[in-house]
C-alpha cells in the first residue's frame, strides 16, 4: 500500500517531502463526511459509546468533527466508479463516527508523502491510510496499529523476468512511492546487489507506480503485500495487467494510524473504539468482506512495531 514512514525533517530529504506534502494539497480531495454502509451500520458493536465520546479531546467535543487525512491505495482507501470512497478505512471511519457520536471527515490528501506531514503540521487530526509502523516513524508520531500487513514484489503479469525474490531486482529497474518504507527497502537492497544495482525510480504517487510497472518503464515495484494481492485479484485502477508474488512476503509488520503525539486523548480513543469493534467481531468482518480476514488483529495497541521481527 501506499505505506509512508519516517520522513525526516531535516536537509534536503525533508525539503523534498514538504514540497511534496503542499504540492499534494494543492491537490488533494474535498473533505467528505463519511456515512457507514448498511452492511457495516448493522454489525454489532457499531454502536454509540457514551463513555468514550466523553474521552474525546475537549477540541473534538466541541466541534464534533474528526479531521482524517487518507490516500488512495485499494482496498485500503480507494475511489469506486462514481468516485465515492470506499474500503476498509472509510468503513473503519464511518464506524468510528458512530461510536463516537461526531462527523468523521477524510480528505485525500493527493499522495503518500503528505500523510506525515497532514498530522505534524495540525491540519488533521489523524489519518487512516495504511502506513506502514516502524520505531523511527513512532519518534515523530503515535501509531495505532490496526491491521498486519507485510511487503511484496508486483510485476507485469506473468512475471516475464521470473522475478523471485529481491535479489533477483539487482539490475532492474524499480519503480517505488517517494519517501515510503518500501523505497528504502528496496535502497538497502540495492546495497546487497554484488554486480549492477537496483535503478530505483521513486515516484510520488502509487497509481503512477503501478502505470510505470504496466507500461513497462519500471521492471516491478516493490508494494503492501494486502494491496497487492487485491490489485491482482481484482485488476483495480492502473493496476490492471499486474500480478503480486505472493510468496515473496518481506517485513511483516503493523498497518497504523497516525496522531500527534501531543494527543495522547484522541489516541486512547481510538483504541479503545477499535477494540469495541475487534471485541464485536465487527473489525473482523470489515476485514473479511475486503478479503483480507488474515491480516486482522486481536487486540488493538500502539507504537508496537518494535515487538515485530525484523526482517
Amino acid at each position: 500500500m501506499t505505506s509512508i514512514n519516517g520522513i525526516r525533517k531535516s536537509g534536503i530529504a525533508g525539503a523534498f517531502a514538504a514540497l511534496l506534502a503542499l504540492s499534494a494539497q494543492a491537490a488533494e480531495g474535498p473533505a467528505v463526511k463519511m456515512v457507514p454502509e448498511a452492511d457495516v451500520a448493522k454489525l454489532p458493536g457499531i454502536a454509540f459509546n457514551q463513555k468514550l465520546a466523553d474521552s474525546l479531546p475537549a477540541s473534538i467535543k466541541a466541534s464534533k468533527t474528526i479531521k482524517v487525512a487518507t490516500d488512495l491505495t485499494p482496498p485500503i482507501s480507494f475511489q469506486n466508479e462514481a468516485g465515492k470512497l470506499i474500503g476498509i478505512d472509510a468503513d473503519i471511519a464511518s464506524a468510528l463516527g458512530v461510536i463516537l457520536g461526531v462527523d468523521v471527515q477524510m480528505t485525500n490528501v493527493g499522495a503518500g508523502a503528505a500523510i506525515v506531514p497532514a498530522v505534524l503540521s495540525k491540519r488533521f487530526d489523524m489519518t487512516l491510510s495504511g502506513i506502514n509502523d516502524d520505531i523511527e516513524l513512532e519518534k515523530q508520531v503515535d501509531v495505532i496499529d490496526y491491521m498486519y500487513d507485510a511487503t511484496t514484489i508486483m510485476t507485469i503479469k506473468g512475471n516475464p523476468l521470473g522475478i523471485k525474490s529481491m535479489a533477483d531486482l539487482c539490475g532492474k529497474k524499480v519503480a517505488v512511492p517517494v519517501g515510503t518504507f518500501q523505497n528504502r527497502l528496496v535502497v538497502a537492497a540495492s546495497a546487497k546487489c554484488t554486480t549492477t544495482p537496483i535503478e530505483i525510480m521513486s515516484i510520488p504517487k502509487m497509481p503512477d507506480v503501478l502505470q510505470a510497472v504496466r507500461t513497462g518503464r519500471a521492471d516491478a515495484t516493490v508494494n503492501g503485500y494486502a494491496t497487492s494481492v487485491y490489485t491482482t485479484e481484482n485488476q483495480t485502477g492502473k493496476g490492471v495487467g499486474l500480478q503480486a508474488l505472493p510468496d515473496v512476503r518481506l517485513a511483516v509488520g503493523y498497518l497504523g494510524m497516525l496522531v500527534s503525539k501531543d494527543n495522547p486523548q484522541l489516541r486512547d480513543t481510538v483504541v479503545a473504539s477499535l477494540q469495541q469493534m475487534v471485541d464485536s467481531g465487527a473489525y473482523e468482518t470489515i476485514m473479511k468482506k475486503w478479503s483480507l480476514g488474515p491480516l486482522a488483529v486481536k487486540t488493538v495497541k500502539f507504537n508496537d512495531a518494535a515487538s515485530m521481527p525484523v526482517d
